[in-house]
């Protein structure tokens, strides 16, 4: 294979850019081809085009004027005149190279965020990049501001958990328009097309309804503290409740049990969660987080009962223990280590220009698997 063949699409268009400046001795303020131009030439998509420009104006070498084009800049058309050309900074192909990877998390609370982060980081590594973390709180707001930040400080590419609200967060449609490089992590934005990983949440409450109903349970509750109906969510619930409908079981809506917090258990007895599960409402649950899960244990044993004698339990991701061996809880695994590792080489494929998409996105939809443990027995009689 010749090695020009290993250049990067975006990288021949700096190139070629860069020639021209020498070449046909352009002053600072002459225009270059325009996107069209570029796009006609090198037979490439418009993101293509945009990632290479956005990479030479990061260099200082044009400057791009909406809705009039791309100019060149005085200090590189100096450069260039005087023979500088050779002393263009390291670079990257999507601008200066800093091989800094940013990664915004609402939290770091919990193993799936352990786990998650930890493939992230093996990848990276790999690949001789570092990250920087910065923590959204679950608010749209600090979403902005930290992908705002992470960009500011040169990142070459993001990965984003993001905040699911029914506003959009319009600096990642910025970053869709412009080409610069980033994934969504465990949620997309609806009707946003853009690259993203996740766990099949249809396929996670799917196994885990298929596996209470063999153990003889019948009234199966499905929860989630998340203030927001986020799309994992909404996914998880539609998963729960096509299984219920594939066995010809009737949708119960009060086994639905969404929008609600538990603060702390030192008041557990006054929650309506805590009367539910001592008035034996359902004999199994289904939650769509770990943490929330241990909540329901602790609130089953205050109110007398026994898991998974008196009620069974399915989180999402493994509570318990970072080590699959010792965990107590059955639970639905995602894989998140294999998710963080997929979504940073992806990343990393992007920013290098190897992904050959020709401008489509990569969705990405991991098979979890149900680990049964110690807490899912058979329905009490």
């Amino acid at each position: 294979m010749n090695t020009t063949d290993r250049i990067p699409l975006y990288q021949k268009i700096q190139d070629y850019i860069r020639d021209q400046i020498e070449s046909e001795g352009l002053k600072a303020g002459d225009r270059i081809p325009t996107e069209k131009e570029l796009m006609e030439k090198f037979n490439v998509s418009k993101i293509t085009v945009v990632n290479a420009l956005s990479g030479l104006a990061n260099e200082k070498i044009i400057s791009r004027v909406p809705g009039r084009g791309s100019f060149v800049n005085d200090a590189a058309a100096e450069s260039m005149s005087s023979g500088g050309g050779a002393q263009q900074p390291e670079r990257q192909e999507g601008g200066l190279q800093t091989r800094i990877i940013g990664l915004v998390m609402p939290s770091i609370v919990d193993y799936f965020a352990i786990r998650l982060i930890d493939g992230i980081q093996s990848a990276l590594r790999k690949n001789g990049y570092r990250s920087m973390i910065l923590l959204s709180e679950g608010d749209l707001d600090k979403e902005k501001e930290a992908i705002t930040t992470l960009k500011e400080i040169g990142a070459e590419g993001l990965l984003i958990f993001p905040v699911d609200e029914e506003q959009y967060n319009e600096e990642i449609l910025s970053m869709k328009f412009a080409g610069f490089p980033f994934l969504l992590i465990d949620r997309y934005l609806p009707g946003v097309e853009t690259n993203y990983i996740a766990a099949d949440g249809r396929k996670g409450t799917g196994l885990a309804v298929d596996h209470l109903w063999e153990l003889g349970h019948r009234e199966i509750a499905i929860c989630s503290d998340s203030p927001l109906q986020t799309v994992t969510i909404q996914e998880r619930i539609e998963g729960y409740m096509n299984a219920l409908k594939n066995k010809g079981a009737l949708i119960n809506p009060a086994h639905i049990i969404t929008g609600f917090r538990v603060e702390s258990l030192k008041d557990a007895a006054k929650h309506p969660l805590y009367r539910y599960i001592r008035n034996r409402m359902a004999t199994a649950y289904i939650t769509l987080n770990g943490r929330l899960g241990v909540q329901i244990y602790q609130m089953a044993r205050q109110a007398g009962l026994s898991v998974p004698d008196d009620l069974s339990i399915v989180s999402f991701d493994d509570p318990t223990s970072i080590v699959e061996e010792f965990s107590t809880f059955t639970h639905i695994k995602q894989f998140e280590s294999d998710m963080g590792y997929q979504a940073a080489s992806k990343l990393i494929e992007f920013i290098r220009g190897e992904d050959n998409r020709d401008g489509k996105y990569t969705k990405t939809l991991i098979d979890p698997e149900l680990v049964v443990r110690q807490t899912t027995g058979p329905v009490p009689h």
